[in-house]
């Protein structure tokens, strides 16, 4: 896609990350892009009203065949690097994650919940619009992983947990543009391309010790009529309490397995309740609960068809290897000047052997961790067979990242056990990207 048409889809929404960017001069488009650039406009806080948003039903007109991105072309050759689309984006999304989420974090963590100003910033950046075929006012014209993966690593590098809270939405509209029929394109999908972006989230996981995605205790109970009762409960569903769009995993009655459902927090039946946990704090995670709720059979996205549940797990722990890579990014980036100016008995603590080799691996490992996700990613955009690649991914990202996490806060010492320093509120999200499912997708 041109650099014009880019800016047109998703109207450039973040001035400040854009504006300092060399690579406009280094393309010689820096005044075109200014042209295009333009910050949309928030009047203040969501109100309590845009909970009970009504999603308009699709004329019929719009009931037609579904939008879908093709799958990239492949060159033949390995090659990650960034296209110049991919790089500014990343560039902006760096910007807005160094300045806004970082700052952010602690407060958030605290809270317990992500800003409202801020996840409505985060809406700006056209988050939302990656994963929305370009046909229904999305970005890419081609299916775009790689681009997903790239955004969600840079957020994650501001912050994990807000990095997820700002993410949960374009999990939907990414699932939607994926599976979704053109009635439920036309019906879903309009608001995420706009400027006042649901809250939505895709609830997978579950509240027990061991979860295995493929055996739910959701259950979706057939109905005369031909549509559904959905009964059970979701649990670290980020930003549940003002959660507008759900995509929900349940068990299909008639041994058909799970599938995945459009549920509107507007149905009855369907309520949230706080679900703390040790992570994710800032990502305000609550427990969805279903009790006899009624859907249409339009609810159901790909008519249930198993291969797509699979692929929806796949592409969901390819989004937590994302946030994990760059929030292990984060903890090398802050332990390396630490241990250099940190001096204990006359010296920097750096010089000391098993210091600097434990930063060491910190950086050897997070190479394995981002080269894995990324070979993932790209084979996924080629439409090729992914599921081996990712499982390698999320082995690697959920053991090492989870080891990157502790081995920040011991280079610490005492100072990576207080709330002075962010390494423990990483290493808490950290633990997270190995035992998460769904809530992300690339």
């Amino acid at each position: 896609m041109a650099l014009t048409d880019l800016g047109t889809k998703l109207g450039l929404r973040a001035l400040n990350g854009f504006a300092g960017l060399e690579l406009l001069d280094r393309l010689g488009v820096r005044k075109p892009a200014e042209r295009l650039i333009y910050r949309g406009a928030k009047d203040g806080t969501r109100t309590a009203a845009t909970a009970g948003r009504a999603f308009a039903a699709a004329t019929k007109r719009a009931r037609g065949k579904p939008a879908r991105m093709p799958a990239a072309q492949s060159s033949g050759l390995f090659d990650l690097t960034p296209t110049d689309e991919q790089q500014m984006l990343r560039d902006s999304f760096k910007q807005f994650a160094t300045e806004r989420l970082r700052k952010a974090a602690p407060q958030a963590d605290a809270d317990a919940k992500a800003p409202e100003d801020l996840m409505a910033q985060a809406s700006e950046l056209g988050i939302t619009m990656l994963g929305v075929p370009e046909e229904m006012g999305g970005v890419f014209d081609e299916r775009s992983s790689i681009t997903s993966v790239l955004v969600a690593e840079t957020l994650a590098h501001g912050d994990l947990s807000l990095a997820v809270a700002a993410l949960a939405p374009a999990a939907v509209s990414t699932a939607i543009g994926l599976w979704g029929d053109g009635e439920q394109q036309a019906k879903y999908l309009p608001p995420f391309v706009g400027e006042d972006v649901p809250a939505a989230a895709l609830a997978i996981i579950e509240p027990k010790a061991v979860f295995d995605p493929l055996q739910l205790d959701t259950k979706a109970s057939l109905e005369e009529d031909g549509g559904f009762t959905l009964n059970g409960v979701k649990s670290l569903v980020p930003r549940g309490e003002e959660g507008e769009l759900f995509v929900v995993a349940a068990d299909l009655e008639g041994g058909k397995g799970p599938a995945l459902f459009i549920v509107e927090a507007r149905t009855d039946g369907v309520y949230t309740e706080p679900d703390p946990a040790m992570g994710l704090r800032a990502a305000g995670t609550r427990r969805l609960v279903l009790d006899d709720v009624r859907l249409d059979r339009t609810a159901i996205l790909a008519g249930g068809a198993p291969e797509v549940y699979r692929e929806c797990i796949q592409r969901s722990r390819l989004a937590w290897c994302a946030v994990a890579v760059g929030t292990a990014q984060a903890v090398l980036d802050y332990v390396i000047p630490y241990t250099n100016e940190r001096v204990a008995f006359g010296e920097p603590i750096s010089n000391r052997q098993a210091v600097a080799f434990t930063v060491a691996d910190i950086g050897i490992e997070l190479e394995g961790m981002r080269l894995a996700t990324y070979r993932a990613a790209s084979r996924a955009d080629q439409g090729k067979e992914f599921a081996r690649e990712t499982t390698l991914a999320r082995i690697l990202c959920s053991e090492r990242g989870m080891k990157i996490g502790s081995d920040g806060v011991g280079l610490l010492g005492g100072h990576g056990f207080v709330k002075e320093h962010p390494v423990e509120r990483w290493y808490r999200d950290l633990r997270a990207a190995g035992l998460m499912e769904g809530a992300l997708l690339v």
